[in-house]
């Protein structure tokens, strides 16, 4: 059980490191759609961790419903507080929140609790699975704390540096050509902890096809912007014209034009634009109405994970191979962007780089279960948003690197463009 404490140890540091700072007032925060009451957020991940790893028995089954037989939480009326799926969004900044001070109380309550479990119950397998869902879960929602500065215009994060970039960078341009055949889609049994969405691989025909070795890059985005991308109609499907005419966009979100040149705003400063990062904030329209600009498409997910596993017997849980992240092979876990042409050492048995790591992609393919799918026992982190939202892979340079795999699958709506995104692209023709 070392490891799981190790895990919730470095899962809180993360948690601290982007939100101690925050003065009282940024606690709150403005009512918006994409995002929480920092206070609010908090208390939620202290309150999951107590939920799955203190107040339910053994029995996995039980879910995360209400009126599920919990023992008593730290704190009153907790569930009604933090409770994600009863307590709506809207009415979070209106809540009897603790304040500051009695939330990380809360937190650090709870942890000691599960740490002295963990201690001792060595052999709890039903334990182990609850401590790992929660550091995962910790990890999601500090990835979320660092795009909602963002957002919010906070400063940036004294986070770590990013990625090493001093090996020489081999050519990461053109396209990989990618076999076709009967790929493997998801996660294998018995490869460790994985979410339900991922469950399980089964057997598609993927025709071969052609896929960008690297992300688009800011400088290939602003060409787009700059020859009309935006207002060019033949380039947007119908939602995605009526989602650039809503929102009056006209380039990236967080990109501003002065004197002629792009500026990008990261967190509160507005600083020249950096030609050979990937384009990041583009939604899965502004993905589409590029690809259609450069008469080229978006990968499935069938595709994407297959130029990061190749075809083999045996799937790599990176496209390097089975050794965890090192730093010359993802950007994960820091403060921003690498180029997109950096990091020779993420490169896949077909030649991609950086499918790990630096911006999530967004893919073609709508969010959907594997066939056979049976919800976790927290039933609500997949099924309530099937068939609604976009696929995107890969993991960004905020993701943890325990958290990412080749058969990972985020999703987000198609017009969100807070999140770190990006996208690469795929020839047109297949086989």
């Amino acid at each position: 059980m070392q490891e799981f404490s190790h895990q919730l140890l470095e899962s809180r540091r993360r948690t601290l490191l982007l939100t101690q700072d925050l003065a009282v007032g940024q606690l709150s925060g403005p009512r918006l759609p994409i995002v929480n009451p920092f206070l609010w957020e908090l208390g939620h991940v202290a309150w999951f961790q107590e939920r799955w790893c203190l107040r339910q028995g053994d029995d996995l089954s039980q879910r995360l419903t209400p009126g599920a037989n919990l023992g008593p939480s730290l704190i009153d009326g907790a569930d009604a507080l933090y409770d994600s799926s009863r307590v709506p969004h809207d009415t979070r900044w209106d809540l009897p929140l603790p304040n500051l001070r009695a939330t990380l109380d809360y937190q650090e309550r709870v942890l000691e609790r599960v740490l002295q479990r963990l201690e001792r119950e060595a052999g709890n397998e039903s334990l182990a699975y609850c401590a790992e869902l929660s550091t995962y879960h910790e990890d999601m929602h500090a990835e979320a704390f660092h795009y909602m500065r963002q957002t919010l215009r906070y400063p940036e994060p004294a986070l770590g540096a990013r990625a090493s970039i001093d090996s020489v960078c081999a050519s990461a341009e053109g396209d990989a050509a990618v076999g076709g055949g009967i790929f493997r889609l998801g996660a294998e049994p018995g490869t460790g902890f994985v979410f339900d969405n991922e469950k399980w691989a089964h057997e598609v025909d993927v025709p071969a096809f052609q896929i960008s070795r690297r992300p688009v890059s800011n400088e290939e985005f602003a060409q787009f912007a700059d020859e009309g991308g935006y207002e060019r109609r033949e380039f947007w499907s119908d939602d995605g014209w009526a989602w650039k005419e809503k929102s009056l966009a006209n380039s990236p979100h967080y990109w501003a034009k002065q004197d002629g040149l792009w500026l990008e705003r990261r967190f509160d400063r507005l600083r020249p634009l950096i030609p050979d990062l990937p384009v990041m904030h583009v939604n899965w329209h502004e993905a589409q109405a590029y690809c259609r600009y450069a008469k080229r498409r978006l990968p499935t997910e069938a595709e994407w994970e297959l130029a990061a596993c190749n075809l083999g017997r045996v799937k790599p849980r990176f496209p390097w191979g089975d050794s965890p992240p090192a730093a010359t092979q993802a950007n994960l876990g820091t403060g921003g962007r690498v180029p997109a042409g950096a990091l020779p050492d993420s490169d896949s048995a077909i030649g991609c780089r950086q499918m790990i790591g630096n911006v999530w992609e967004w893919t073609e393919s709508v969010f959907q279960p594997y066939p056979g799918f049976v919800c976790d026992p927290y039933q609500d982190y997949s099924l309530p948003w099937f068939g609604t939202h976009r696929v995107l892979r890969g993991g960004s340079f905020a993701t943890a690197a325990r958290l990412i795999r080749n058969t990972w699958r985020n999703f987000f709506t198609p017009d969100r463009n807070d999140i770190f995104a990006g996208f690469r692209t795929c020839a047109l023709n297949r086989a």
